[in-house]
């Protein structure tokens, strides 16, 4: 007999919606641009006054640095002269003053960038805390709905391109920002008319960064997503490498991979063009600026009506002016990309959980009973036709209920209902007469656990995979929970026994002693109801049969839900509750549903006992 899945639900993708002029695509654009700026707003609100320190930095940076044109602009017009007639006084001061502004200049310019260095790795520190937390605070629903590759992404590959612009392209910004400023004012002090030509080639240089925002905007979101999608792939694959090695599939998969690679490298490139334009082109109009003062300044010195070092001390200046230019594209190039990733950071923030905490949690008495009620239950996942029509179900305190039916009969919906991974459309789910919104989450959360299929099992040491429940447990409350499920011998085999590290979800170990470890968590975290999805459908017989042993351990004195994938996991049931289309068909003890000639179960009784023959 062919033993009978766990139901999937269908992905969680909005229904596609028909544009109206209420609803065109630029208000979710706009949309996504408030939601990164107040997200930025709030990551730089706590640092202002560290970003005060590194602001007034910069700025005595940026002045002392100026001195520079100035002091030899006054040396070629004053003090060379002076030295000349065998006065080296002001010489030797215009030296000195060179040197002291440029030790002062080094100074704070190391002050300047380790402060914005401190500064800007304390805002993603918080970035990727708050990433780490809401997401881990987000219902299941969303994480059926997105692939772990996508939330990788947001905290690896998006908070890196935030980390680049604040490393390479902030420091550089602030200070050519103060530059552009401070050398604006002394220009028009220097000369009005030079300063004034200058500063319109500002005009073209507007137009070309407006004309690059314009386009590299949509280019960056394109890179991001791309490379959302290369890590998903990635992730996915070596997450399933195993059914990719057994069925031969790597080569499928490198196409697939070269695919999302291509289409990677086509937006990359796509955005390097644009940065390729900007910035030679931003040289350009700094280089055609100088020359054009150059031209003007020299004609004026040559008729007498400008002194050569107040020319020498402008062009100076405009070269200060200008260069900068340069780090001012390089940082607009990594705004843009920068901006297009804190943009899908944020939306990922702006995902509220499905199942929301009680507003005024309720405290159930203590000790838990355990008993759970369906009343009126209509639940489906979305754009979906209903998984229970209108289910009432009672499961008394104490006793154990196995759920059989076939894929798609709802077993696995009524155990994400139960432990409120989801919440219903209608009707109530109840804990002890509670309804499971307005019981407190910390105490729930104690009283129901769920043991899935393939019991998930944390990189770590044996010990802290059966601790994981319950935090404070000591050593010999780990090793008592072990031999009352039937672990403690297999783990006392283990090279470090319960020291041992099982790897990565748990890779060292057999299906049966992952479970028999994820059995030992759930006797030490104690609940009141206790849920087996599918718990020993991917064991060979001898296996299984060891399982059910700890599981008559583990189930005892408490309520507990088996969805049972094979019939013999209904022998330890008090009752059974067959399945159809999210209706109950079936309800009774399982010696009485067998003996009911023509009934589902009696069916599914005598097909699993052929299939032993």
């Amino acid at each position: 007999m062919a033993d009978p899945a766990i139901e999937t639900p269908p992905p969680e993708t909005p229904a596609p919606q028909t544009p109206t002029p209420q609803t065109p695509a630029l208000l979710g654009r706009f949309k996504e641009r408030r939601l990164s700026r107040l997200l930025l707003r709030d990551l730089v609100r706590p640092h202002h006054r560290g970003i005060g320190l590194v602001m007034l930095a910069g700025l005595v940076q940026v002045i002392s640095a100026m001195t520079a044109p100035l002091l030899i602009g006054i040396a070629i017009d004053t003090a060379l002269p002076a030295a000349r007639h065998g006065d080296y006084r002001p010489l030797l001061l215009v030296t000195a003053g060179l040197i002291v502004s440029a030790l002062l200049a080094g100074w704070l310019r190391y002050v300047f960038v380790k402060r914005a260095g401190v500064v800007g790795q304390a805002i993603l520190f918080e970035l990727r805390r708050r990433i780490f937390v809401h997401v881990q605070s987000l219902s299941v629903s969303f994480h059926e709905r997105f692939t772990s590759g996508r939330v990788i992404s947001r905290l690896t590959s998006d908070v890196d391109t935030l980390n680049d612009l604040l490393d390479a392209g902030l420091d550089g910004l602030i200070t050519a920002l103060m530059n552009m400023v401070i050398i604006t004012i002394v220009m028009l002090v220097l000369d009005v008319p030079l300063a004034l030509l200058a500063l319109a080639s500002l005009l073209p240089l507007l137009l070309l960064f407006r004309w690059f925002a314009r386009r590299a905007t949509p280019a960056f979101a394109k890179t991001r997503e791309a490379v959302a999608l290369v890590i998903v792939n990635f992730v996915e694959t070596f997450n399933g490498i195993r059914a990719v090695q057994a069925f031969r599939a790597q080569r499928r998969n490198e196409a697939t991979f070269d695919k999302l690679n291509t289409d990677y490298r086509a937006a990359n490139a796509t955005a390097f063009r644009l940065q390729a334009l900007l910035i030679p082109g931003t040289s350009m109009i700094g280089n055609v600026a100088t020359v054009m003062v150059l031209v003007v300044g020299a004609h004026r010195v040559a008729s007498g009506g400008l002194e050569l070092g107040v020319l020498t001390s402008f062009i100076l200046y405009l070269r200060q002016f200008y260069d900068p230019m340069d780090d001012v594209a390089v940082f607009y190039n990594s705004l843009q990309s920068a901006s297009a990733a804190l943009e899908k950071i944020a939306h990922v923030l702006a995902e509220e959980p499905s199942v929301a905490p009680p507003p005024i949690p309720v405290t159930l008495p203590e000790p838990v009973r355990g008993e759970v009620q369906f009343e009126g239950v209509q639940f489906q996942y979305v754009d979906t036709t209903p998984v229970l029509p209108a289910l009432d179900l009672h499961i008394r305190a104490g006793e154990t209920l196995a759920l059989v039916g076939a894929t798609g009969a709802g077993k696995s919906t009524i155990a994400k209902l139960i432990s409120r991974f989801y919440d219903p459309s209608s009707g109530s789910v109840r804990l002890d007469g509670t309804d499971l919104r307005h019981i407190d989450d910390h105490q729930f959360r104690s009283a129901v656990v769920m043991i899935t299929q393939d019991g998930f099992l944390f990189s770590g040491s044996v010990a802290d995979n059966i601790a994981f429940g319950s935090p404070g447990a000591t050593r010999d409350d780990v090793i008592r929970a072990a031999e009352a499920v039937g672990a403690h011998d297999f783990i006392r085999r283990l090279p470090d026994g319960y020291d041992t590290d099982v790897r990565k979800r748990g890779g060292r170990l057999s299906a049966g002693q992952r479970q028999l470890i994820a059995f030992s968590r759930a006797f030490l975290a104690d609940p009141a109801v206790l849920i087996l999805d599918e718990a020993t459908s991917s064991l060979d017989v001898p296996t299984e049969r060891a399982v059910q042993r700890a599981l008559r351990t583990v189930l005892h004195s408490r309520t507990a839900l088996i969805i049972a994938h094979r019939l013999s996991t209904v022998e330890i049931a008090d009752r059974v509750v067959v399945l159809s289309d999210g209706r109950v068909i079936e309800d009774g003890p399982p010696a009485e549903l067998i003996g009911r000639s023509g009934g589902r179960f009696a069916s599914l009784h005598e097909s699993w006992l052929d299939s032993l023959v």
